[in-house]
């Protein structure tokens, strides 16, 4: 979905297909107003192209390059290749990005270090914001509660953002490496048994890893589990996360996620716009 901020107000362009599927955009921006900003929240790869149109429209009108606020960044699962018939997505796309020449990138949490590397001008927003709203919702208690990362990469990234947390713990999961498989978790850290548990990690697609920590820490006495994604994929549905009574609450962004609220009770989605405030 893509918007654009004139002077504070927000436009949605128009757009339709015509029958061949090829689109027609129209860009109404209001008199006395001029386009600063260009908001993407990623839902398919269509809306790249629609991007690159309406940025050089509005460079042919003579405005300047506008700011681009995209909180998820598209194609990080393909930030490398292992032979040469695979397409490098993520390093084709970052340079179609930077082609447009925006004054700025503005991406939260970004998943994959290449591209943060491969984007110009790119400002990674934090989502700690977010975690500590998620927290407060959830009524994690700092002192009785226990803080758990599912692998060694999302405790490395937010350990520092919970340091007022009394209890950690992390997990290291036991993988077929044939097929990719989980097979099971170890736990580390300070003991779940008790507890309450809040698992932070970045991006969610149908929940495995964090369904398999959950049932080991589970199997180890803690009590209710909620958990964290900054990023979360609509497939979370076809997932065993939404199912059953494993987790008492999901707390995410909108930055992908356009599932509805009222038809998953415990599924909470925050507005990516809280960090333009």
């Amino acid at each position: 979905m893509l918007r654009l901020v004139c002077d504070r107000q927000e436009i949605s362009p128009e757009v339709i297909n015509f029958p061949d599927g090829t689109f027609k955009i129209d860009v109404k921006i209001p008199e006395g107003t001029v386009p600063w900003k260009i908001i993407w929240r990623y839902e398919n790869e269509c809306e790249l192209i629609q991007l690159i149109y309406i940025t050089k429209h509005l460079r042919q009108q003579g405005y300047l390059p506008p700011e681009l606020f995209m909180p998820y960044l598209p194609n990080a699962r393909m930030d490398r290749v292992k032979d040469s018939s695979e397409v490098f997505t993520l390093k084709w796309f970052c340079e179609i990005i930077n082609s447009l020449r925006f004054e700025s990138v503005t991406a939260l949490d970004v998943h994959s270090p290449v591209g943060e590397a491969l984007i110009d001008r790119l400002v990674v927003e934090s989502p700690e914001k977010f975690i500590t709203k998620a927290l407060e919702m959830s009524g994690t208690d700092p002192h009785d509660d226990l803080i758990f990362f599912p692998d060694e990469g999302s405790c490395k990234r937010y350990s520092s953002l919970v340091q007022n947390f009394e209890h950690i713990g992390f997990g290291i999961k036991k993988r077929d490496w044939k097929t990719g498989k989980i097979l099971g978790f170890d736990i580390h850290g300070d003991s779940p048994e008790g507890k309450n548990v809040f698992i932070i990690d970045d991006i969610c697609s149908y929940g495995g890893t964090v369904f398999h920590a959950s049932n080991k820490l589970k199997e180890l006495g803690c009590k209710d589990i909620n958990v964290y994604f900054s990023h979360c994929e609509n497939s979370i549905a076809k997932g065993e996360l939404l199912k059953g009574d494993l987790i008492k609450g999901i707390y995410t962004t909108d930055s992908i996620c356009t599932l509805n609220e009222k038809e998953y009770g415990r599924l909470h989605i925050m507005s990516c716009l809280e960090l333009e405030d």
